[in-house]
């Protein structure tokens, strides 16, 4: 049998999957290079193992290198026909997965200004996975492409209609965990395939989506990756006022307030200690806690903004790193929304059930699986 491949670049991690291409993809392995930086690693989970190496200083190239060594043993001599990787960005034109001929992959990066953080590490890992695997199909899969029937209310600012035409309008991020996350809850519990969901996608990157009927109709990320929720280095919602300010007050340029906005701020900039939720959980700083309180705080006020683009919530969802793994985050944005008929069973939510509601509205923690998306993705294509 053929294998399938995939690549799912982040801010500060480089996830990768290997499957069997079969009628529905068969995972073989699957990890990440995580913490690039300083301290990067790699973790490999394979045959029910789990293998971890520090790699010491690593970026995405280093990551890139590195898992293609890693995959190559589990391959076992099975070719590569597809390459399946997570392009955060597609733009106004692209609203499903297109093979990346030289035209598209120029048009992608066109895109990279509009998600500096993450497109050029995605092209990267498109231009290494081509001279790695030279014989592959090498598909895009668009994180932007699941909001793309947003309404036009929900797609738009309230700017001179010329800049919406130019492509300046809300995107939106993070389609591939919410297009599984929307089909494996129905998957799961049927009677919720209709249903009015709140998604809270929580990791280093941060949203919330509202979908109804299976469709993406409102999400706090905008223009850019940067809008809505703060995230780990990312400051979230901001006052376009402050930007002037900085720019005309501090004299700070594009590039200075493009840094700061992306790398400097977020739970990282306000805490002065960490970008890692874990971290900043474990530590008695009062810093530390402010940072997670103004956390806390933003994702109720989106769960409440969302709740209204709905007209109403059947069920939320809690996913991500931190969505999936932190009792605390998800017990601290549950308390006070019983108002909303949103209350957690707080044995359920500390044992991570995937059912840890206890009100009217069901609340789920369910793992997402972009790779798994992507897979599929290149399957109908090889």
């Amino acid at each position: 049998m053929s294998a399938i491949l995939t690549l799912n670049a982040g801010s500060s991690s480089l996830k990768f999957a290997v499957y069997i291409s079969d009628h529905e993809p068969q995972l073989l392995a699957r990890g990440q290079v995580e913490n690039l930086g300083p301290t990067a690693r790699l973790i490999l989970e394979n045959d029910g193992e789990k293998v971890v190496r520090a790699l010491g200083v690593a970026d995405h190239a280093i990551a890139l290198r590195e898992i293609i060594a890693s995959v190559t043993p589990v391959l076992a001599g099975r070719k590569v026909d597809g390459v399946g990787h997570r392009i955060v960005h597609g733009g106004v034109d692209f609203h499903a997965p297109e093979i990346l001929t030289p035209q598209v992959i120029e048009k992608l990066s066109a895109l990279v200004p509009l998600a500096p953080l993450h497109q050029p590490h995605n092209l990267a890992a498109v231009a290494a996975a081509q001279v790695a695997f030279p014989d592959a199909v090498q598909v895009a899969c668009f994180d932007t492409a699941f909001h793309r029937d947003h309404p036009w209310v929900n797609d738009t600012f309230a700017l001179p209609r010329r800049f919406y035409e130019e492509g300046v309008r809300r995107y939106g991020f993070h389609g591939l965990s919410y297009d599984f996350l929307t089909g494996d809850l129905a998957r799961r519990f049927p009677e919720l395939s209709g249903a009015r969901l709140v998604i809270a996608h929580l990791g280093n990157g941060a949203s919330i989506c509202a979908v109804k009927d299976g469709r993406s109709v409102g999400s706090t990320m905008g223009f850019s990756a940067l809008d809505g929720l703060p995230m780990g280095t990312r400051c979230g919602q901001i006052d376009p006022g402050v930007l002037l300010y900085l720019m005309d007050q501090k004299g700070l340029s594009a590039p200075e307030i493009s840094t700061l906005l992306y790398k400097e701020s977020g739970l990282k900039g306000l805490s002065g200690i960490s970008s890692d939720m874990r971290t900043l959980e474990a530590s008695e700083a009062p810093e530390a806690a402010q940072a997670i309180d103004y956390y806390v705080f933003r994702i109720r006020r989106e769960i409440g903004a969302m709740t209204a683009v709905l007209g109403g919530i059947d069920a939320l969802i809690f996913s991500g790193g931190i969505g999936e793994n932190s009792v605390t985050v998800r017990g601290r944005v549950a308390d006070g929304l019983d108002y909303l008929g949103i209350t957690l069973d707080e044995g359920r939510n500390a044992t991570s059930e995937i059912e840890i509601g206890a009100g009217p509205v069901r609340v789920f923690a369910l793992p997402t699986d972009e790779e798994r998306v992507i897979a599929r993705a290149v399957q109908k294509q090889v």
